[in-house]
């Protein structure tokens, strides 16, 4: 051999020992998950919790019992559901990484099945209790089949006992009469205001709808009949406030009338739902929209240290503060990157506050680690998806509020700015010189979201404000003249049968 071709083999053995050294230390720094040890967990495992995507958690364990922090990979573990009686199941299923070693797993049943195995696979291996075994029927959320028992529904969604803000919001009423609502509240606002009377009775939903922009009664319409396909709601009788603005501005003092709105405020003594915004994602996750509290969650940007540090914020000109916003990040760049993407409420200061930018996808507000959450015509209702991100939210202080706001602590789940912004710069400064505890608040803020912000606690919350004024009325909630019957939607494709007895009252 020659030598020169002896060096060459020297060489190449050299390079490869170095490779497979490289290799074995890539090895070690890569923590891999244990199929036992990786914990399962969720709603989306228990027959009785319907929604209309279903959903549960997988953190990533190794095999020392430590939780993973990182990702090991969006495609790291293998989920299948099947019905052992049934040939084909009609599930759409979605594996979602939330980058910090662990997982949301949501699926949509189009059909009921008679049992449900839901299969978690770690290359090829069962992950933790797999194959989980929901025992059916498990109905999907087209099936009209509701509990009978409330206590029994509450009770199988693991709803909390109360929600400080229905307990807030209802100690103004000692007591409500239907009776006396049905005539004054329509001849009060009923001319300039949209409204719709609901009743509910027999488990059926009735409506009529007052003032000319209506529209919006289909999100009302949508979680009446999605709650009532899946639990009997007791008989009530309620107006519901189409508007952005929420109306009874009366005093606790004077004669107030209870009137459903979406959005609270504190010169106002409306009694608050969770949005439409939120109602409508929850209704419709995996269906007709893309953003929502669980696609959020696998789309929240680089990592911590990897984003940006401006406080960055898009929108519509639909308040003044905005406005001023737009004129600080001029003013400070390198601090705020702040643009409008639609002009209305202030068409005549275009010039001034334009041009007009691209919209920028939502997911992508997570490229930065400070999101300005500044109120609109009222309450933003981005906030629930802003906390569920891991950035950290400057919230500006507001006499608006959504049915959660309350719950919220200042420097532990936001940053608060005052209402004129003048203290901006400052709080964002703060979150620059002290990055931890701004990465502290973020994280609680996003637990925060994936606690109380999920659909299984909007229905929750949902059910529990109409259970609880339904005990204030003290008159028979009735179907009133002009109401009509809102139809449950028909699923001939795939109809279930409902095997609860149902109350004969719903059957009249």
């Amino acid at each position: 051999m020659s030598l020169r071709l002896f060096s060459w083999l020297l060489l190449l053995f050299c390079l490869d020992l170095f490779r497979c050294e490289l290799l074995g230390a890539h090895a070690d720094s890569v923590t891999l998950p244990s199929a036992a040890k990786t914990l399962v967990w969720g709603p989306g495992l228990e027959t009785n919790i319907v929604l209309p995507a279903r959903f549960f958690y997988m953190q990533a364990v190794d095999s020392s019992g430590r939780n993973l922090t990182t990702s090991p990979g969006e495609n790291t573990f293998e989920v299948k559901m099947v019905s052992p009686v049934e040939q084909f199941t009609r599930i759409w299923i979605q594996v979602l990484d939330r980058k910090d070693g662990s997982f949301l797993v949501r699926y949509r049943m189009y059909a009921t099945y008679t049992d449900l195995h839901i299969h978690i696979l770690l290359k090829n291996k069962h992950v933790a209790k797999s194959p989980f075994i929901l025992k059916g029927p498990v109905y999907h959320e087209g099936c009209d089949c509701p509990q009978p028992s409330g206590p029994a529904w509450e009770a199988d969604m693991h709803c909390p006992q109360s929600f400080p803000q229905i307990e807030r919001d209802l100690a103004l009423y000692a007591s409500v009469d239907p009776d006396r609502n049905a005539q004054e509240i329509p001849q009060r606002f009923g001319q300039r205001q949209s409204l719709c009377h609901y009743t509910v009775q027999d488990n059926k939903v009735y409506v009529r709808t007052f003032g000319e922009h209506v529209g919006f009664r289909i999100f009302m319409d949508a979680i009446l009949l999605s709650l009532t396909r899946k639990v009997q709601l007791p008989d009530i009788e309620f107006f519901v406030n189409l508007g952005d603005w929420p109306l009874e501005k009366r005093k606790p003092t004077e004669k107030i009338h209870p009137i459903f709105s979406w959005c609270g405020s504190n010169n106002t003594r409306d009694i608050v739902m969770p949005t439409y915004d939120l109602t409508e994602s929850v209704l419709e996750t995996m269906g007709r929209v893309s953003l929502d509290m669980m696609s959020v969650q696998a789309n929240t940007g680089p990592p911590w240290q990897e984003k940006n540090s401006t406080a960055f914020w898009r929108g519509r000109d639909s308040r003044q503060e905005r406005l001023e916003l737009v004129k600080l990040s001029r003013a400070h760049p390198n601090m705020i990157d702040a643009a409008f993407t639609n002009f209305f409420f202030f068409k005549h200061d275009e010039s001034l506050y334009g041009p007009l930018v691209k919209h920028v996808s939502f997911f992508d507000f997570f490229k930065y680690k400070y999101q300005i959450n500044i109120d609109g015509t009222v309450a933003a209702y981005r906030l629930p998806y802003l906390l569920a991100g891991d950035s950290v939210v400057l919230k500006q202080d507001s006499g608006y509020y959504e049915h959660f706001y309350n719950e919220l602590r200042p420097w532990e789940h936001y940053i608060p700015i005052r209402s004129d912004l003048g203290d901006l710069l400052e709080k964002i400064q703060w979150a620059r010189d002290h990055d931890e505890e701004a990465l502290k608040i973020a994280l609680a803020g996003q637990q925060f979201a994936r606690n109380y912000l999920m659909g299984n606690s909007i229905f929750c919350y949902y059910y529990k404000l109409f259970q609880e004024y339904a005990k204030l009325q003290v008159t028979e909630p009735k179907i009133r003249e002009g109401m009509e019957l809102v139809e449950q939607p028909s699923d001939d494709l795939f109809p279930c049968s409902c095997h609860r007895t149902r109350d004969p009252l719903t059957e009249r």
